[in-house]
């Protein structure tokens, strides 16, 4: 990989790190006391093979979390996942704290999205650090 390359790519890791602590995340259920029914849920990841070793798994415990481009609320929502959705997660990184939690797991279900760790159960071992 050229340097180019690697300096690209250490300027966009960093802006996402500025970014994650000036905006806020969400789970429906949690900030406004009830669930969103305004959104339209897409069940992904089912009958996936989650045997790459680099992929962990995870349950989703809010009613309905918002995932997101970024790690944090300002991102902006790429889908839907209900309540006891199996996700898989590629890694962890630190962004906007949620409730007492900085921790946003990437996930790797069709798209690559953030999702809040406070309202992701790990399953198994936790994700390794981005």
């Amino acid at each position: 990989m050229s340097l180019r390359s690697r300096f690209s790519i250490a300027v966009t890791a960093g802006a996402v790190a500025v970014s994650a602590l000036a905006v806020p995340a969400a789970a429906a259920d949690d900030w406004d006391g009830a669930a969103s029914t305004s959104h339209q849920s897409q069940s992904q990841g089912q009958g996936q093979n989650h045997t790459n070793q680099r992929l962990y798994r995870g349950v989703v415990t809010a009613s309905s979390l918002a995932l997101r481009s970024a790690p944090n609320r300002g991102g902006q929502i790429i889908r839907w996942a209900e309540r006891g959705e199996v996700v898989s997660i590629f890694c962890k990184t630190n962004g906007q704290n949620v409730q007492g939690n900085r921790q946003w797991y990437l996930l790797t279900d069709g798209t690559w999205a953030w999702g809040s760790a406070r309202y992701i159960r790990d399953l198994g071992t936790s994700p390794r650090w981005c």
